[in-house]
């Protein structure tokens, strides 16, 4: 076969010189150029250049993965770069190494609209993920997109003992599949959690949203809690759905191991959203019994942030003094989180689940911020007042230098006119 295209080639040449009007333009090294598939064999591929010639690629096998080399077949087109206008056998000697990245990323593009999914090593792990190669493509799995089997639950949320237990998965095996790249930026993210099985996505499709399940913590994180229930399957618990109090740390809450009745209130394919709170009563619905607005109330600052502090009034009900709500001689700074205060409601919106708090500072904190005030004014006008003291000794030390300097030539000059005499 070699022979014969060859051969071909020789004379589809010979006949384009001899009979063509105008000569072939032939292309220079380092051209990417088009062509039609000749011929796949286990190692080279012919390609029909037309008038050119015939081309040549040598040892493609080493491209593994590209499945559009593999799939090559008659008459197909191929573009490579131009490495030797005519080698020793006669043909345009060309090469891969240069139009494979494009090749390269068509077929990553194309892995992903068909939601294949690739069986990849995991090179090397970082606090945020794992690092993986597909088609010699640099790519990340973020930690979040692990599977239920291999994501790092730590309890205390430390990133160290995360990469920890990520870094033992580093040259395992791991099915993934792309779920985002850019070629222009050279990104390639994948996603374990993407990959689940047919039989796991028909024991989720069993699943309604308001179904009760019953089953225990099996991880907690910052953003909330982990739950695994009825046949092996994991839902998680955001942090706003743990409780119907304000939570900073769930893990203050709850134990790996708890046993927990959740509500299933979201199915996003196989992604399960349960809910703890959703099965007891809102304290909300009985607020306006409790509290009305006007009413002076003692509460607990628990959180403060730039726009105010967070001041738990009871085991469910919390509100929130508003920086907005507090006088000037009074600011945020006064209210320290631990200690319990006196506050005004101002509002109360069940629905919303919100309440509105003015804190009562006392005429002592007051007069203490206002004299603290003051002491800070006289202490930057002292600082000044020495700056500017300082400042004018040094003119003073200036004019007095450069009046002595002038005396002192006064004098020289008088000493001048007497020696002269």
């Amino acid at each position: 076969m070699i022979n014969s295209v060859k051969k071909t080639s020789k004379v589809l040449e010979m006949d384009v010189l001899l009979n063509d009007k105008e000569a072939p333009k032939f292309p220079n090294v380092g051209d990417i150029i088009k062509g039609g598939v000749i011929e796949v064999g286990s190692s080279i591929i012919y390609i029909d250049l037309g008038p050119i010639g015939t081309g040549v690629i040598y040892g493609y096998g080493k491209f593994d993965g590209l499945t559009m080399i593999k799939e090559l077949k008659q008459g197909d087109p191929i573009s490579a770069t131009v490495t030797d206008i005519e080698n020793e056998d006669g043909f345009v000697e060309m090469s891969l190494k240069q139009t494979s990245l494009e090749m390269v990323w068509k077929e990553l593009e194309k892995k992903m609209e068909e939601k294949e999914v690739i069986i990849t090593k995991v090179l090397e792990a970082n606090k945020g993920g794992l690092m993986i190669k597909i088609n010699n493509v640099i790519g990340f799995l973020p930690a979040s997109q692990l599977s239920n089997k291999n994501y790092p639950r730590v309890g205390d949320g430390d990133k160290n003992k995360i990469l920890s237990l990520l870094m033992q998965l580093v040259n395992k095996d791991i099915k993934v599949r792309i779920i985002g790249l850019d070629k222009n930026e050279g990104k390639l993210v994948v996603s374990e959690k993407a990959t689940k099985t047919e039989e796991e996505k028909q024991k989720v499709s069993k699943l309604q949203v308001g179904n009760i399940v019953e089953g225990e913590i099996s991880g907690i994180v910052n953003f909330g809690a982990f739950v695994k229930f009825s046949d092996n399957l994991e839902g998680l618990v955001h942090i706003s759905e743990l409780a119907w109090k304000l939570i900073d740390d769930p893990r203050k809450l709850f134990n790996v191991g708890k046993k927990v009745k959740c509500k299933i209130i979201g199915i996003d394919d196989s992604r399960i959203s349960l809910s703890i709170k959703a099965l007891e009563r809102d304290p909300w619905q009985e607020v306006s019994e409790k509290y009305k607005v006007g009413q002076k109330v003692k509460g607990e600052v628990t959180k403060v942030n730039p726009f105010g502090a967070f001041v738990q009034l009871d085991k469910d009900i919390h509100g929130l003094a508003h920086i907005s709500k507090l006088a000037e001689e009074s600011g945020i700074e006064l209210l320290k989180v631990g200690e319990t205060y006196e506050f005004d409601i101002i509002s109360i919106e069940p629905s919303e689940h919100r309440l509105g708090l003015k804190p009562k500072i006392n005429e002592e904190q007051t007069q203490e911020k206002k004299k603290s005030k003051k002491i800070e004014k006289v202490k930057a006008k002292s600082k000044e007042d020495k700056k500017e003291d300082k400042n004018v000794k040094k003119i003073k030390k200036v004019e007095k230098k450069s009046k002595e300097g002038k005396d002192d030539k006064g004098k020289e000059e008088k000493t001048k006119k007497k020696s002269k005499k």
